[in-house]
């Protein structure tokens, strides 16, 4: 038997990710159970609130049931920081190699699977992806946190300017959204080098390793680096800035004179600018988003379901995903038959795998939010103005790993919160499902009928 375990493990390896981030989560909701993990002054925290938690960190999330600074003890906040920590390293990433490993010499179909998946330029390198991810990850963050005691020095004592630069520093690169303060970083709105350091890590973390590789492998090239960069590496770059223009002006147009009305010139930048990095996958807050207007909190959503790079440390459907779908759009709107981009030519493998992506967790988004409206339906969450778009909001920002809320979170029932443990898991085990099935081996024969298209559009 353990032999047979094993050999699935190593003919399809993301299963063991599978198992790790479900062990991992088991186990941080375990810690998070112990007396030690809480406040002694504050109530016992339930067994559904302690896997909800464990869940959202594990899964770089955000969203919480419980109050991180006020319900949770140092040692609480270890174990949720540590569960943040082996979410950005990214358990996929580890335990696929560690398969191979378990396996000996890996199959071609199997190297090709994780190459193509890291975007790693040959199989040669599959064994310093590991030791690269966690170089990148942990520079970033120790680089985060001088920067963030710096920025804060003064604020409070010592110790706790450190704990929090760190713990924020973490929580930032790994697009987690965690927060040592209930009120995230709405007090530090007008705060411009935090705003600006913790936008930048969650900017290059949400990018993916395939493009902070690909950008540093051709560094040394004698070619403009624009030039050398793969046609992913664009898509993201391209995707990601247009993405931040977008939050940002939407942002400035819709909340300007309203829910930014009293602020001053320098805070309504900032807090633009700061609502456009994070909605998207990070969690963190600079505005209360229950006073936002409806048309902010819809194209909010829209954000949160596209989300960050594959292989990153966000979630959602995907930027390289959002981009190949528009640029194959653009194509057929103006009448030409292949999707181009930058003198390259996509595959129709590529487009198709894009299309499926973004159905699914469409179909994952409606299915959650259909549950949700039904087992909430008695409860007085269910009685709120505007509990359809909140509960929309929820969901996406569950599926997408975003961890944004409207204030909704901690009034669900438990199987509503279940719910939304499931979405946190489906969100980030999304790649990992679909290599999944990639590893299946193909079938040997299948039948070929005459061709006949349905009528489309």
């Amino acid at each position: 038997m353990p032999q047979q375990f094993a050999g699935s493990l190593v003919s399809y390896p993301a299963r063991i990710s599978f198992y790790a981030y479900c062990g991992v989560i088991l186990l941080g909701t375990a810690l998070l159970l112990l007396p030690i993990a809480r406040e002694p002054d504050r109530p016992p925290i339930t067994a559904v609130d302690a896997l909800f938690t464990a869940t959202s960190a594990c899964c770089v999330t955000g969203l919480i049931v419980r109050s991180t600074a006020h319900d949770f003890s140092a040692f609480g906040e270890g174990v949720i920081l540590l569960l943040i920590q082996l979410g950005g390293l990214g358990i996929m990433t580890i335990t696929t190699l560690v398969a191979f490993q378990l396996g000996g010499q890996a199959s071609m179909r199997q190297r090709v699977l994780l190459v193509e998946a890291l975007g790693i330029r040959g199989g040669s390198e599959l064994r310093w992806v590991a030791g690269a991810v966690a170089v990148v990850v942990l520079t970033m963050e120790v680089v985060g946190f001088v920067l963030l005691s710096v920025a804060t020095w003064g604020t409070a004592p010592a110790g706790t300017v450190f704990w929090q630069a760190a713990f924020h520093s973490i929580s930032a690169f790994c697009n987690a959204g965690f927060s040592l303060s209930d009120a995230s970083f709405m007090p530090q709105a007008g705060n411009v080098p935090v705003n600006l350091v913790l936008c930048t890590l969650v900017i290059v973390g949400g990018l993916g390793f395939p493009v902070i590789f690909d950008i540093f492998s051709r560094l040394r090239d004698r070619e403009p680096l624009w030039v050398r960069l793969s046609t992913h590496s664009k898509l993201m770059l391209v995707g990601t800035a247009a993405l931040l223009v977008y939050g940002v002006v939407t942002f400035w147009l819709l909340e300007w004179n309203t829910g930014l009305a009293d602020r001053t010139f320098v805070e309504k930048v900032m807090m633009g600018l700061f609502h456009s990095t994070t909605c998207r996958t990070a969690g963190f807050n600079s505005v209360d988003y229950g006073a936002l207007a409806d048309a902010t909190l819809f194209l909010t959503i829209i954000l949160m379901a596209i989300g960050a790079g594959p292989c990153s440390t966000g979630g959602g459907f995907k930027v390289s995903t959002f981009m190949t779908l528009l640029v194959r759009g653009w194509s057929s709107f103006r009448g030409y038959e292949h999707a181009n981009f930058f003198r390259r030519t996509m595959p129709p493998s590529a487009i198709e795998r894009a299309a499926v992506t973004a159905l699914l967790f469409a179909v994952l988004a409606i299915a959650a939010l259909v549950a949700l409206l039904v087992v909430e339906n008695s409860a007085g969450v269910s009685l709120r103005p505007r509990w359809f778009l909140e509960a929309l909001f929820e969901c996406i920002s569950a599926l997408g790993t975003v961890g944004l809320t409207t204030g909704i979170t901690p009034l669900l029932s438990h199987p509503g919160k279940l719910i939304l443990v499931v979405l946190m898991l489906l969100g980030r085990l999304g790649p990992i499902s679909v290599a999944i099935a990639l590893s299946w081996e193909k079938r040997p024969y299948q039948i070929e009928f005459l061709e006949e298209g349905p009528l489309v559009g």
